[in-house]
């Protein structure tokens, strides 16, 4: 017999099978017996004939004895498709096969329609999906309805992940600023100590490496300086990273290093930055040294207002020193000075900015709060207190996707690292590289090492995309939402702060040529026009009035052509993209923030 072509054809054989069997019936037998007072019946659908006269006129002979078959334990049958019907009274053994109720016929014929097209139960998966949580917010609502046109494989992992408990508490980035030697590193290695990201065995480790140097005090900074370089000469090179959470809040600390000579590093960690360490020395001389002119500490304050860190805590560290011993008047020696240079970047004083005593080195005052018997005079919190008090931040989980590139490497895949600026990004999703305008897809979201389905605003995390190769991959572009993905621009104008110029370029006019640092880009440009002077009470800029130059202090508008083209976006939609600073030869003369980009990459904005 040939193979059948469908399902009805297959079914068209079972039946045909099924009339041969009842058709071609097996030999009779003898005799027959019935009884209709049995309490068990029994039936022989193979009989050849069947004599209705049997019921009222039995022959006279005793039936052979034979054992009676239970409808419950049927003999076994040839399988077919169909069950073949038994009856279960004498009228329908009586009732003709042609005189049967047509309604058995639909019957068998709706059971097997039901039998091909009965869908396959359903996977815990699918009535997941299927289900109406009350409480889901956008990034898992949309997750969950892109699984319905997953693979099975892809459907699992998916799954996995939304099945282990995300933590959901607020993620702050904390960058350490400051000068030089004043004691971040060693902020930051006490912290990662008290909440138990490093074991004793590991720093005792660290304290024979440093009494091996002779610089016994510097082995709570190794936890956070790893490479020999920056343990030899005791200052950080690169910003380090590292994450701490408290029973409020996740965080992550960012350690900019302190030296002049590198600046820049400190820039890149403070672009990802939402709170803001200043740590303040308050040694005798060492204070002093970085708050006066040139001194980092002025510097760190500015760049950090500069790049969006919108909340300050002033930690006054080495208050356990002998020349201070936790001196109230060496602090508030610190708090009034500071105060009024504070107002001039930019922060509230009294809302955005606040003062706590710490000792470093020790420990006193970063998780619990100085005892008295230490520090009579302060009553208030730990600096774990100050963070996990701190307003939420205002974050835009609707805004088309952006998150500057950081850093990349390759790991099975293309690995791309950076804060997400705006928007939410889940595993699956097109996105777009700019400015080259490359088409990118997610394939895994990771967040402090551990994969996630889904990343919103304000978290440092890493994607691993397809659809690009490494070396077309550079610190400085932007992964953005595939329908809105930005425009790539060389030119834009800006309302700028000229800070301090250098002593040999006091003048600043067209021409002037800097380098510009925005988000996690790094470009040279130069000033084409200047548009406007702004009045420094009113902030708006003067009218009728030609502008050839200015000096340090003034505010202008001003147009800015930049070397290559990058992405960067209007201040008013999205801060952190921009913000900017101009530097040369290793200061910063000017910040700024972008007003208006221009239609097309290569022309200017109208006026």
């Amino acid at each position: 017999m040939t193979e059948p072509d469908s399902w009805e054809d297959l079914n068209d054989d079972a039946k045909d099978n099924e009339e041969v069997i009842i058709m071609q019936p097996k030999p009779p037998p003898s005799s027959f017996s019935f009884n209709p007072n049995a309490s068990t019946f029994s039936f022989n659908p193979s009989a050849g004939s069947f004599n209705p006269s049997s019921f009222t006129n039995p022959a006279p002979t005793a039936a052979p004895v034979t054992t009676p078959q239970s409808i419950n334990e049927p003999e076994p049958m040839a399988v077919v498709d169909k069950p073949v019907n038994v009856p279960n009274t004498p009228e329908e053994v009586m009732q003709p096969e042609s005189n049967k109720e047509p309604q058995l016929v639909e019957d068998e014929a709706s059971e097997m329609e039901t039998e091909v097209v009965a869908p396959v139960s359903k996977t815990e998966t699918d009535t997941v999906l299927e289900a109406e949580p009350e409480a889901r917010d956008t990034a898992e609502e949309e997750i969950y309805q892109d699984m319905k046109g997953m693979s099975l494989k892809d459907k699992r992992k998916m799954e996995e992940l939304l099945s282990e408990e995300i933590d959901m508490r607020e993620h702050l980035n904390i960058v350490f600023i400051g000068h030089v030697d004043a004691g971040k590193s060693t902020i930051g290695g006490q912290i990662l100590y008290l909440t138990g990201a490093v074991d004793e065995r590991t720093i005792q480790k660290f304290e024979r490496e440093a009494k091996d140097k002779n610089r016994e005090s510097w082995y709570m900074a190794y936890i956070m300086d790893t490479n020999e370089e920056e343990r030899a000469k005791g200052k950080t090179v690169e910003c380090g990273r590292a994450h701490f959470q408290t029973e409020a809040k996740r965080y992550t600390i960012l350690d900019a290093p302190g030296h002049k000579l590198y600046v820049p590093n400190m820039i890149n960690g403070a672009a990802q930055a939402d709170v803001g360490v200043l740590v303040i020395a308050a040694r005798k001389g060492e204070f002093e040294t970085g708050f006066e002119k040139g001194g980092q500490t002025r510097e760190h304050a500015q760049l950090a207002k500069t790049l969006g860190v919108s909340k300050l805590v002033i930690v006054v560290n080495k208050m356990d020193d002998p020349s201070v011993l936790w001196s109230k008047e060496r602090f508030d020696e610190v708090v009034t000075k500071l105060t009024p240079f504070l107002k001039s970047c930019g922060y509230n004083t009294k809302k955005d900015v606040t003062f706590a005593p710490v000792s470093g080195l020790y420990g006193y005052g970063i998780k619990d709060p100085v005892s008295l018997e230490m520090c009579s005079w302060y009553g208030g919190p730990s600096l774990f207190g100050i963070l996990d008090a701190l307003e939420p931040q205002d974050r835009n989980k609707d805004a088309p996707f952006r998150m500057p590139i950081l850093d990349k490497h390759k790991d099975l895949g293309v690995i791309v690292m950076g804060k997400t600026e705006a928007g939410t990004v889940k595993r699956g999703d097109d996105l777009m590289l700019m400015p080259n305008r490359v088409p990118i897809k997610v394939q895994n979201v990771y967040r402090d090492d551990d994969e996630v389905p889904y990343a919103g605003p304000g978290e440092n995390i890493r994607l691993r995309i397809s659809g690009v190769d490494e070396e077309n991959v550079s610190t400085g572009f932007v992964v953005c939402d595939a329908q809105n993905p930005g425009r790539g621009v060389r030119l834009f104008e800006a309302q700028l702060v000229v800070l301090d110029l250098l002593e040999h370029k006091s003048i600043f006019t067209a021409g002037y040529k800097a380098v510009m640092h925005c988000h996690t880009m790094t470009e040279e440009v130069e000033v084409t026009r200047l548009v406007s002077v702004m009045d420094p009470k009113t902030k708006k800029p003067t009218v009728n009035k030609r502008v050839t130059f200015v000096k340090s202090g003034a505010i202008i508008i001003c147009r800015i052509a930049i070397a290559g083209t990058v992405l960067i976006e209007k201040f008013s939609d999205y801060p952190q993209l921009g913000r900017f600073t101009l530097r040369d030869e290793g200061r910063t003369i000017a910040i700024g923030k972008v007003t208006a980009l221009p239609k097309d990459k290569d022309a200017a904005p109208s006026n």
